[in-house]
């Protein structure tokens, strides 16, 4: 017997093209220009994985009994990339997690990517390089 997902969360939005292109949030959360598609769709996707990794990151922490002392932040850059006609992404999450040891520290980002969404969505899908900085 399987048991029912409980959904935690929606995020909705409207998105127009073109030279005066928008994207808003259903929820008044997100209201910008998208004058132009690229790069503004690496940014958003690098924005949505962020936020969701580091909530993973937390939860990680909090698992492991591991208290932050102070916020971790990640600096996440994806690329768009075209080879023989083929698009494709690539991603780069550079980690900080001040006042925890490199070690733990290392095992909490580890941790957040089997946690988080965002990293299980692009598994495989993607090239990931996660460094902690």
């Amino acid at each position: 017997m399987t048991t029912a997902a409980k959904l935690l969360f929606t995020g909705q939005t409207h998105v127009t093209s073109g030279p005066d292109g928008t994207a808003h949030a259903n929820d008044g959360s997100l209201d910008i220009k998208l004058a132009q598609p690229h790069p503004a769709a690496e940014n958003l996707f690098a924005a949505a994985w962020s936020a969701c990794y580091l909530g993973a990151l937390g939860l990680a922490a909090a698992q492991r009994k591991v208290k932050l002392p102070s916020q971790p932040s990640v600096d996440t850059t994806i690329d768009l990339n075209n080879a023989n006609g083929a698009f494709f992404l690539r991603a780069r999450l550079d980690v900080s997690v001040p006042g925890v040891d490199r070690a733990v520290a290392q095992e909490l980002i580890e941790a957040a990517h089997g946690i988080c969404p965002y990293s299980k969505a692009v598994h495989g899908n993607i090239e990931v390089t996660t460094t902690l900085v």
